[in-house]
Parts: structure tokens; sequence; C-alpha cells
């Protein structure tokens, strides 16, 4: 039985949402599943991805072949990294303490990445909404500055007609 990492979807039309899951390669995209690794969800900036990293490798050592996206979602949490850091265990090239280093120092680079994306896009999201909100001032002071001009054109008006009339009588 040969074994695939894959995206299972989920969600509603236009709103994706996906399971990454173990299945046989035989089976239809949303059938049956070996085991639920994660979640991931495209929708959110950026995107939300929550995985059981030890699970996803155990199932590689064990022969599991990742699709492209999950390949992609793998190495973006760092399964494939400790997977490989794994091999290296057991080839004797590393051992299990500076493996485990060496993933953690990973991790926290990775964290810091993500971190700062979000703040930068939170920056741009609060700059942009000032620029709307300085926008609209700008609309509503333009519409005062109209609105006290009409009526005071209207008393002129109101009395050069009142002129008009009188002369006329």
């Amino acid at each position: 039985m040969s074994v695939k990492i894959r995206l299972q979807r989920h969600g509603k039309k236009g709103k994706p949402f996906y399971w990454i899951v173990a299945a046989d390669s035989r089976v239809k995209r949303d059938g049956k599943l070996l085991e639920k690794l994660g979640t991931y969800n495209p929708n959110t900036n950026p995107a939300t991805i929550d995985l059981d990293v030890d699970g996803a490798v155990k199932w590689l050592q064990n022969g599991a072949q990742p699709t492209d996206t999950a390949k992609a979602i793998l190495s973006y949490k760092g399964a494939m990294l400790k997977n490989h850091l794994a091999g290296g265990v057991r080839k004797g090239a590393l051992t299990e303490e500076q493996a485990e280093e060496k993933f953690n120092a990973w991790l926290e680079e990775k964290t810091g990445k993500v971190a700062a994306k979000v703040e930068g896009l939170s920056k741009a999201k609060a700059d942009a909404d000032a620029k709307i909100l300085a926008a609209e001032k700008e609309v509503n002071e333009a519409r005062k500055a109209v609105a006290v001009e009409a009526p005071a054109e209207e008393a002129v008006e109101a009395a050069a007609d009142a002129e008009v009339s009188n002369e006329e009588e």
C-alpha cells in the first residue's frame, strides 16, 4: 500500500479549508484517511497551519510520499527538516541533542519571520485605515464649508429680494 500525505478539502464553495492527512494513494481525494495530521486554512493572511510535526515525521520515516503542496506545508512547518535531522541521527552524523538544538534554532528563526510578517501586515492595514480616515475628514470639512456658505448666500439673496420688493412698492 502506497501512502501519501496530502490535502483533503473541506469548507464551503469559495472558502476552502483543508485537512492534512495520511491516506492510501488509491483512495479518492476526500475519501477514507489513515490519520489526520493537521489543518491548513489559506483564507487568512498569513495562512493558518496547524500540524502535528512528530506525526508527519513518523509517516515520512515509514515511506509516505507528500504531494507538492503538502511538501511545501511540511517544509514551512519544519517536518521535512526534522525528518532530515532524524536521518542524520540514525546514520550517526548527529546526536539526538544536536538535532533537537538545530531544529529549535530553526523554529525560533521561523517564528521571528512570521511575527515580522504579521506585524508588517497589521502596520500596513493601520496606515491604510489612517489614510481613509484622513480622506473622510477632508470630505466632511468640505461639506461643512459648503453648508456654512449656503445659508449665508441665501441670506444675502433674501436681503437683495427684500430690497427689490421694497423699491417696487
